[in-house]
């Protein structure tokens, strides 16, 4: 087909052969009622029987008809339902010719867009006048790790363009065949849109190709479907049947396509917009999305990551924010809370049944026996090196027992969606349990609220990452804070034979001046004692030219603290803090703030590691100077100190990898919000005197030609000279 040659095999369930005839069996087994299987199932059913009629009959010539059997298994009582149907040669003939006459015309729309992508491809030039200093070698080394099937991890200082560097020679890759699909993963749904850009930036110098943005199923879905069930959502009623040419319209209309694009389609052709995403995915040469659709064992995308296919190139953006997510990926926790408030509504409920209720009692009996150690050693929390054997039979059971509870009809309150809630972390702690190995901990510990829970904690899921990172041909992980590299190839997949690739700053030294303040001790017993030099210094930061600043400290409550004491001292100054939580709108808010108004004074206050601390992009005076309050180092807790012993035990830098280099990763991505191109300027004050230890600069950029401040004087001195000879 196509010039493709196709092997089409299956295996059938069972065959009586005869003399002239056959009978053909195909059984399916699934937990929902046979009589309330929707037409397109059934019809997928048929389909693969008289798939194998033809097959059959193409073999073996004197066979003229077939019966052909559908024996349908309803777990888990074992219901079984049986239908038959005959067919003869001709009909199965006919029948399969058309089935691959329609998949031949899909095949030959994937193909005719390839070859016009790898055209357009191979003759695309750079989209700029000239490469920023490190871009055309750092896009190099990205071709050549396409080329060679190799993962490569490169540090590339904020502001060289990462994302053109990475995108442009991967299409370039494609159009030398050296690859087919290219995915381009994020943290963050900012830096999306940036790859976005950069794609139309392309396709305006003639780069052809199809790129679309998966949204996740809570941020697309349509409102007025959030609340229906599969069977009762007009958009999911007949999908299949509206799905082909809604697939044939985008695909001839429409290019990069963006959440608003596949809402807007689904809208017309009442899809169910995030299945309509996903389908329309397997069209499209760039795949944009989040990290989860790779790596996270819920939710990954099981029609492209089932099996290996070196036709992949991963993109993996801001990389050093996978290190914490994966964490969270490959761990899970159960609470008592909830079951606690599961067994109270259930209990004379007349919809739950004796099973079910026995099941919540016998989980919660289990519960307490595998915490009351807490109780009886008297402490909050306690990690032991083992999985509960007995306490994942319980839950294992207790999946079983609400998995038959679901299959029947229950009325739509509260009780219903405590229990579909419930079910699904504990299909969640199920999977997750799968994967336990000497990388685990099992945490049992205490909340502030005293309710109890169990965690399947994982400390080191490299292994996982490198499994997922295989299902490609080549994976290029980038960040402007990848130091030290070597620590990130440890733990994003810890392969030996990955790359690694640094490039320098393109912008001038002398565009910025690090301060390290020496006189301020932020550790947690003398911050009060430090506040008011904080509060000093930052005014002799912004009095020395008016201008926009943005002050980082490392957790809600010291920020509070340090913003209430400016305030407090200086009134008249315009200042803005960032919430705890903050909607899109406050955020857009935040930022335009720094956007507008320019030539006046205003300090912003934000969280290190937060939302404002990466990823935003103030270019010229919107942003004149940054300051760094602390290290960054995570509060010391139980976990931090697992990942600590596990390191330490494995290779002795258990501190730095728990603490110290995701602290210092935050500081450099908060301090790298000051240049974003070769026209800014500023100065990054770090109010912390263990800036000046060794153990702490050996892993600065390159760029940072740190200056040590002993004195409020001295710091004052030293941005006011700044200033003076940036007027020359």
């Amino acid at each position: 087909m196509n010039n493709i040659d196709f092997q089409i095999d299956g295996r059938i369930d069972g065959l009586v052969l005869k003399q002239t005839s056959a009978e053909i069996e195909e059984i399916k087994t699934s937990d929902t009622i046979f009589e309330e299987l929707p037409d397109s199932i059934l019809k997928l059913y048929w389909g693969q029987i008289k798939a194998y009629a033809y097959l059959l009959m193409d073999s073996n010539p004197k066979i003229k008809k077939a019966k052909l059997k559908l024996t349908y298994v309803q777990t888990p009582d074992e219901k079984i339902s049986t239908q038959f149907k005959e067919i003869n040669r001709d009909d199965a003939k006919n029948f399969f010719q058309a089935l691959i006459k329609e998949y031949e015309e899909w095949l030959k729309l994937r193909n005719d867009i390839i070859q016009k992508r790898n055209k357009s491809a191979k003759s695309m030039i750079f989209p700029f006048k000239d490469f920023r200093k490190g871009q055309r070698e750092l896009s190099a080394a990205v071709y050549k790790s396409i080329a060679f099937n190799k993962h490569l991890f490169a540090q590339a200082p904020t502001g060289t363009g990462k994302t053109i560097s990475t995108l442009f020679p991967a299409i370039k890759a494609m159009g030398e065949k050296l690859c087919n699909r290219i995915f381009y993963f994020t943290a963050k749904q900012s830096t999306q849109q940036v790859a976005e850009s950069t794609i139309n930036l392309m396709a305006q110098k003639n780069l052809y190709i199809k790129s679309i943005t998966l949204t996740s199923k809570d941020k697309i879905t349509f409102d007025e479907e959030k609340d229906l069930k599969p069977e009762d959502n007009p958009y999911m009623i007949g999908y299949y049947d509206r799905l082909k040419p809604a697939i044939k319209q985008i695909l001839k209309h429409e290019n990069q396509i963006t959440r608003v694009t596949v809402q807007e389609y689904a809208k017309k052709y009442t899809l169910d917009p995030f299945e309509f995403s996903l389908d329309l995915s397997l069209f499209c040469d760039v795949i944009i999305g989040d990290y989860n659709y790779l790596f996270d064992p819920q939710v990954y995308l099981q029609r492209f990551f089932a099996v290996e296919d070196l036709d992949n190139v991963f993109l993996i953006d801001e990389a050093h924010n996978l290190v914490n997510r994966s964490r969270d990926m490959y761990s899970a926790a159960l609470s008592d809370s909830k079951l606690k408030d599961l067994i109270k509504m259930s209990k004379n409920n007349p919809d739950i049944n004796d099973k079910l209720n026995r099941s919540l009692k016998l989980f919660s009996r289990s519960f307490h026996i595998h915490t009351k150690i807490l109780k009886n050693n008297n402490i909050d929390q306690i990690s032991i090196s083992e999985p509960l054997d007995a306490f994942n039979k319980q839950v294992n059971k207790l999946i079983e027992s609400i998995h038959d509870w679901l299959r029947k009809e229950h009325p739509e309150d509260q009780l219903n969606d405590e229990i579909l809630d419930y079910y699904f972390k504990l299909l969640h702690y199920q999977k997750i349990n799968e994967y336990y190995d000497d990388t685990y901990k099992t945490r049992i510990y205490h909340t502030y609220d005293k309710n109890i829970i169990i965690k399947l904690f994982c400390m080191d899921p490299s292994p996982n990452l490198g499994e997922s990172l295989r299902l490609g041909g080549s994976a290029i992980l980038f960040s402007a804070t990848l130091s030290p590299i070597d620590y990130y190839q440890r733990v994003l997949g810890n392969e030996e034979d990955s790359l690694a690739f640094e490039i320098e700053s393109p912008f001038p030294v002398n565009n910025q001046q690090v301060i390290g303040t020496n006189y301020i001790e932020t550790t947690y017993k003398k911050r009060n004692n430090s506040l008011n030099l904080i509060i000093e210094s930052i005014y002799d930061m912004i009095s020395s030219k008016k201008g926009h600043y943005i002050i980082f400290a490392p957790s809600n409550k010291y920020l509070s603290i340090i913003f209430e004491a400016f305030i407090k001292k200086y009134p008249n100054i315009q200042t803005i803090c960032q919430k705890s939580s903050m909607e899109d709108k406050e955020r857009k808010s935040f930022i335009n703030q720094f956007e507008a108004n320019q030539a006046n004074t205003l300090v912003g206050f934000a969280l290190l590691g937060g939302i404002f601390s990466e990823g935003i992009d103030l270019k010229h005076d919107a942003l004149i100077g940054v300051g760094i309050v602390s290290v960054g180092l995570p509060g010391l807790n139980a976990e931090n100190n697992l990942i600590r012993d596990f390191f330490n035990k494995e290779n002795g830098h258990g501190f730095e990898y728990a603490y110290q280099l995701p602290g210092l990763n935050n500081v450099m991505q908060a301090a790298g919000r000051l240049i974003r191109t070769e026209y800014d300027v500023g100065n990054i004050m770090l109010m912390d005197l263990r800036f000046n230890q060794q153990r702490y600069q050996k892993f600065f950029p390159k760029n940072w030609n740190l200056k040590i401040s002993y004195n409020k004087a001295t710091t004052k001195y030293l941005i006011n000279k700044f200033w003076h000879n940036k007027k020359k």
